[in-house]
């Protein structure tokens, strides 16, 4: 099977039992990462700096460690991580989620198969605690043609499960600077300029739900950034106004609900 880099980066504010729990899973894949690109995005804790340090000593070679002066923000940083990895395949992963065992192995399989592929994502289990706690799944579109359709509205892809290849992330700019929806805007920029993407049809990663990441979709800049992107498409011939003002208001309206019930319609009507 083709060599494979894995893209991960790392801010102060992760907790360092959650990056051993998405390190382990990664460096335990049933077909093993050539390499783990991590990203310093700016200055660590002391405790995070020992887990970098010890799973280094550990895996000797393995791991590259990208350092940022100061935080640049997600997508900024992948693009840092990204000119250093040396496959062109890459497994993105948060660090704190899990991915299955066999991920990999599965992605890479459909890789040899349809070599055609620039991104290749899955569905996800969201879980509260652990693993063993499975409270919903994210399903997303399979084909080609569903994804390049679905991505007009809302993401096609869960971006901690996705294997990609370098050189098309990098012939479509990369990251934008965007705070919140980094993924949103460059999969839907990929997918608009020809690139092909698939999901496989079961959920290779465990996404870590939350209160944290209840914050994080009730948070004006998420809104905003997510609203701001799909207009960017429609203004840029992907997507049509309508598309656009069904977001718009989608978007503002949740935003607008109480966390509580906002939650309630992300499990009733966006999650299995």
């Amino acid at each position: 099977m083709e060599k494979y880099s894995v893209l991960i980066s790392l801010y102060a504010k992760e907790k360092p039992e959650y990056l051993r729990e998405a390190l382990d899973s990664m460096i335990g894949q049933t077909v093993s990462p050539d390499q783990v690109v991590l990203v310093e995005d700016g200055p660590l804790t002391d405790s995070l700096y020992d887990v970098v340090e010890a799973y280094q000593r550990k895996n000797p070679g393995l791991f590259t460690i990208v350092k940022n002066e100061k935080n640049l923000g997600l997508g900024l940083s992948l693009n840092e991580g990204l000119k250093a990895c040396r496959n062109e395949l890459v497994a993105r992963m948060d660090t704190d989620d899990v991915s299955k065992p066999d991920r990999c192995e599965k992605q890479l399989k459909r890789y040899e198969e349809k070599p055609e592929l620039a991104i290749l994502g899955c569905h996800v289990d969201e879980f509260i605690g652990d693993v063993s706690n499975v409270t919903s799944k994210r399903r997303v579109p399979l084909s080609s043609g569903e994804i390049f359709e679905y991505a007009k509205r809302r993401s096609p892809f869960n971006h901690p499960a996705v294997l990609y290849r370098k050189s098309a992330v990098l012939a479509c700019g990369g990251y934008s600077d965007l705070r919140r929806n980094q993924d949103v805007d460059l999969f839907g920029r990929m997918l608009f300029s020809g690139y092909q993407g698939e999901n496989l049809d079961e959920a290779l990663l465990w996404f870590r739900n939350g209160e944290e990441l209840a914050r994080r979709r009730k948070s004006w800049e998420n809104t905003r950034t997510y609203v701001a992107t799909i207009r960017k498409f429609w203004k840029m011939g992907y997507g049509s106004f309508k598309d656009y003002a069904m977001v718009a208001i989608a978007q503002t309206g949740m935003f607008i609900l109480p966390a509580g019930l906002q939650n309630w319609v992300y499990k009733k009507f966006l999650r299995g």
